[in-house]
């Protein structure tokens, strides 16, 4: 291993301890009690006379003034200062102090409590161990640690310097908790389902492919768990999710990462309008769990959860917006061509439900700041959505906005055989025409259809873009412990 010369000064220190019998890496720590614990209650235990044993970090600049040293230590959840004497320390560990130990230094300290002159609550340390010597040294003091892609590379150093950063994935952790308890509460059965798929469905997208030796079989990352899921309320059940990871092949942006979590429900006897109400639930309660309040702020918006969404249909929209109705374009050349008579903004796609999807996405999506449904999503945009009752042209499905950002998706899902069928020949038929997202084509869940699926309301949620408006971060990557970045080189 090459190391820098910072690097080797402390390679070197930890040499003269370990000679000095002093292991580096002890095995084991003797915390009594936390940080926080500590500063809870400092006052009764100092006026207690209790020897405490504190656990953490060195952070900050170490001082050494004579007979005296002093430092801050922080552990997960606090920060405190430790105050060394020479005298009740003892010669060996107060040098050792001075000499062989550095910021970022992992310590055990032990003592009673006191507050300096300046009323610092303070640990009076006549006892203490290292517990992992820093080989590397903390960021330059006076820049920090401040470029983005050092901060994502090494999270781990960002955690740590960066303690905004961790409140970000505690937010993450509160979003999945509460989401996980709102599904136990209205009696929805979690399960798992499989992450290797020999076929690729409940979406549409491009897979990662992998290959089974044993069995010489070419296997699929799952992009969706819906199919699965489905087959379980076939079988029987009338309430599931999960709480995943899938993966999809396709772009990283300021809202997309090539895995992510997402949380999908089924719920038999239910349909679209059943699993609208669920994601204001959803929302209302986790803005008021972390906010204490339903209404948000997020990066510049005020966004209240406290309100009926408002619902947008898609093709009124992009109709009252752009002037162009797409439904009497039903065409991929015709509705491209009206796109270039009004000369928008929006890149060709390769089929014309993919054409309307960004039409809609790139024009009216981003104007969307108040939690909105999207609705009336065309047949062609939703193979596995059941056909509207009032207009067999458009589905029952939505999609969920909240600040110009889809966070969910569901539908009155589709549990006719035959046309679930046909749709997968339609995808079918995209896909030999160049559309590498299309729906494949799945015999057995048909199969399955076809032992009769109750009517069933389904409903997916990314956790990821949850956390991101809760957290009010502007970027996936900012919620993504460690998110996927480009090789190095």
């Amino acid at each position: 291993m090459e190391l820098n010369e910072l690097q080797l000064q402390r390679a070197e220190k930890l040499a003269r301890l370990r000679a000095a019998g002093i292991e580096g890496y002890p095995a084991r720590a003797q915390r009594s009690h936390t940080i926080s614990a500590v500063l809870a209650d400092f006052d009764g235990i100092m006026e207690r006379g209790e020897r405490v044993t504190v656990v953490g970090r060195i952070v900050g600049a170490r001082r050494v003034m004579g007979k005296l040293a002093f430092a801050h230590i922080e552990d997960e959840h606090g920060k405190i200062q430790i105050w060394l004497s020479r005298a009740e320390l003892g010669d060996t560990w107060f040098d050792r102090f001075a000499d062989e130990l550095d910021t970022f230094d992992i310590i055990e300290a032990s003592g009673i409590l006191r507050r300096t002159k300046a009323g610092e609550a303070s640990v009076y340390v006549d006892g203490m161990n290292i517990l992992s010597k820093a080989i590397n040294p903390p960021p330059d003091k006076w820049h920090g640690f401040t470029d983005v892609e050092a901060r994502l590379r090494e999270r781990y150093l960002d955690m740590i310097v960066n303690h905004d950063v961790r409140q970000n994935f505690r937010t993450r952790a509160q979003v999945v908790r509460i989401m996980r308890r709102v599904l136990d509460d209205q009696q929805y059965l979690e399960v798992e389902t499989p992450a290797l798929q020999p076929i690729y469905g409940g979406a549409t997208a491009r897979p990662f492919t992998t290959f089974h030796n044993q069995l010489n079989q070419n296997l699929y990352l799952r992009i969706a768990v819906e199919l699965y899921l489905k087959r379980m309320i076939v079988g029987g059940f009338e309430r599931v999710y999960e709480i995943s990871k899938v993966f999809r092949n396709e772009g990283v942006d300021r809202t997309h990462n090539p895995e992510f979590t997402m949380m999908e429900c089924y719920q038999a006897y239910g349909d679209y309008r059943t699993m609208m109400q669920l994601v204001e639930d959803v929302c209302r309660i986790t803005a008021t769990e972390i906010h204490g309040s339903p209404v948000i702020e997020f990066q510049g918006h005020t966004i209240d959860f406290g309100k009926a969404w408002s619902r947008v249909s898609i093709p009124g929209a992009i109709l009252a917006q752009t002037g162009i109705d797409i439904l009497q374009h039903k065409t991929l050349e015709g509705l491209i061509a009206e796109i270039r008579a009004r000369k928008l903004p929006v890149e060709n796609k390769a089929s014309w439900a993919k054409q309307v999807d960004e039409l809609f996405s790139e024009i009216i999506q981003p104007t969307l700041i108040q939690p909105t449904f999207i609705v009336d999503h065309p047949v062609e945009l939703s193979p596995l959505a059941k056909r509207h009752a009032d207009n067999p042209a458009i589905t029952e499905r939505f999609e969920a906005i909240v600040a110009g950002m889809e966070i969910g998706n569901g539908y009155s899902e589709l549990n006719d055989p035959f046309d679930q069928a046909q749709r997968f020949e339609e995808q079918l038929k995209t896909h030999t025409a160049g559309d590498a997202e299309a729906h494949q084509l799945d015999d057995d869940y048909i199969n399955a259809l076809m032992y009769g699926m109750p009517p069933t309301g389904g409903l997916g949620m990314g956790i990821d873009r949850m956390s991101m408006i809760f957290a009010n971060q502007s970027t996936i990557r900012d919620v993504v412990v460690f998110p996927h970045l480009r090789p190095r080189d």
